[in-house]
């Protein structure tokens, strides 16, 4: 059994190249979110399956800089519609704290990369116009611009006119370049139109314009030598970019097309992520929640066309929980459900992994640190001490003291108490926030509920459980009293946290001082 990643590799392997050049690219169009930037993450796996088999490999990133701005991307003013049509390259930083709109969104995506363990070639499209890199692809393009226009028509409905160039210039006039019409060329310099009236010549060596899309898509497969290439599922339609892309390639320039591996759009909360809308999610907002591990997790657990919708909400805990369940299983601290799950996990955990270590990182159970947090905040011994006096550790944590384990699980405690803070202030729905009051609150409670309350304290003050067991004498009492187990938990959070609702009662109130439990629960100030 093998990941998906790793039978991309065994394919590629059986090519006959001197390297494999794994290709990714963005559109600058907006913030970089996890669904635009799984190109880079697949084309990373793949690259690293690559060498571990010992294979002349590396990934490349390209930055379509040289495209026009077609949406003013989220938070942007709307004054920044004047900038439409424009290429990316050319539009000034919206903060001015870049050197242009292009940096300004790419650079906090490129500063993360070694977080994610992440080596790659950056490339700027526009760079590469400007220095020559496309001119050779440019002048093929327009001498075999008729051969061009009966393979786009082959996949149009209306077809291109007579005079028709695969290339568009920047206006010298507006500045814009998708509002431009190549009709006639001599040499190096390509007549237009545009629709701003303005009509004059242009210099390809200039680097003030660019081919078109899926003709230059083509070119730097060649340019690159590129072998294999994640792209959204939209280029993988039938007749869409790929496919006349993959013709262009052979037929104009005589290169073979890469191995494509085409992957569905990752949705937010069921929504398609859209950077004019500002509905999206960035690698460095996941970071501020989880570790980066997760996060390939998350685009690996699966084949890449299959859906993934991400919500940072409530099911985010689920996700983490998931993932860890798989790290206990690869680490045998926990049993699969049957050996062949086992090996797909393993593989998928791998495949997660930027380095996998000998021992199992200390992840404690994240849902329950939402508790732990907002009982005892930023200290790592105390929440230690509630994770252990609730049986959230693992077998191998167990036995231990806070002041036994080493400085590395000290430090993934204090990592992921930090993600637990952050993902609290940022995306946990109100009814899991709670605070733990200083002083009695007034608050109503009946007869039936003081009654429970005390039974209730005797417990703390005479025995010692751990949650199961409190658990079980917490019903036990409820029983006996024939009260509704509503009204008996609603009365501990209204004397704890103020609230009708609150974590999971028996480990909450454990969690707790208990001598501040117990003075509470007899309601003495």
């Amino acid at each position: 059994m093998k990941h998906w990643i790793a039978r991309i590799a065994d394919e590629l392997n059986e090519k006959d190249v001197p390297e494999h050049v794994v290709a990714s690219g963005t559109s600058i169009s907006g913030s970089i979110h996890i669904g635009n930037s799984c190109d880079i993450f697949i084309a990373n796996a793949v690259t690293k399956a690559l060498k571990k088999m010992e294979t002349n490999s590396k990934t490349i990133w390209i930055a379509d800089d040289h495209d026009p701005l077609r949406k003013v991307p989220y938070p942007l003013p709307e004054s920044y519609e004047k900038y439409l049509g424009i290429p990316y390259s050319k539009i000034p930083c919206p903060e001015g704290c870049c050197s242009n709109f292009v940096e300004h969104f790419e650079k906090p995506l490129l500063s993360l990369l070694e977080k994610f363990g992440i080596e790659l070639e950056v490339y700027s499209g526009a760079k590469m116009y400007k220095e020559g890199m496309y001119d050779e692809y440019i002048r093929i393009a327009l001498e075999k611009a008729s051969k061009i226009r009966e393979i786009f028509n082959k996949f149009r409905e209306h077809p291109l006119k007579e005079n028709w160039l695969p290339y568009n210039p920047i206006c010298q006039e507006c500045g814009r370049v998708n509002t431009t019409y190549a009709h006639s060329y001599d040499g190096d310099n390509v007549f237009y139109s545009c629709k701003c009236g303005h009509k004059d010549k242009m210099d390809i060596k200039t680097g003030n314009g660019k081919l078109t899309w899926r003709v230059e898509w083509a070119a730097r497969w060649k340019i690159f030598g590129i072998t294999c290439e994640p792209f959204g599922k939209d280029h993988a339609a039938s007749g869409g970019s790929y496919d006349v892309s993959k013709i262009i390639s052979k037929d104009i320039f005589g290169y073979e097309a890469p191995y494509p591996v085409p992957y569905e759009w990752i949705t937010l909360k069921g929504e398609a992520m859209s950077k004019s809308h500002g509905v999206f999610f960035t690698p460095k907002q996941w970071l501020e929640i989880a570790e980066p591990e997760t996060l390939n997790y998350f685009i690996f657990r699966s084949k890449p066309l299959k859906h993934k919708d991400f919500n940072p909400s409530m099911p985010f805990l689920d996700f983490i929980e998931q993932y860890d369940r798989v790290e206990r299983i690869y680490y045998g601290e926990e049993e699969a459900s049957s050996d062949k799950e086992k090996q797909k996990l393993k593989k998928i955990y791998e495949a997660s992994q930027i380095e996998i270590s000998e021992s199992m990182p200390f992840h404690p159970s994240y849902r329950f640190m939402t508790v732990a947090y907002q009982i005892e905040g930023n200290d790592p011994e105390k929440v230690f001490d509630i994770l252990k006096k609730n049986s959230q550790l693992t077998k191998s944590m167990a036995e231990k003291t806070f002041a036994e384990i080493d400085d590395v699980d000290v430090a993934k405690l204090e990592t992921r108490i930090n993600h637990v803070k952050n993902w609290l202030e940022l995306y946990a729905p109100e009814f899991v926030k709670f605070q733990v009051l200083n002083k009695l609150p007034r608050v109503e409670i009946n007869d039936e509920q003081k009654e429970f309350l005390l039974k209730v304290a005797y417990l703390l003050e005479n025995g010692s459980y751990n949650s199961e067991e409190f658990h079980d004498e917490l019903y036990a009492i409820i029983h006996d009293l024939n009260i509704k187990p509503q009204k008996a938990f609603q009365a501990i959070y209204k004397l704890i946290i103020g609230k009708k609702q609150g974590p999971r009662a028996a480990s909450f109130v454990l969690s707790i001082d208990k001598d501040l439990v117990i003075k509470r629960f007899r309601l003495e100030e």
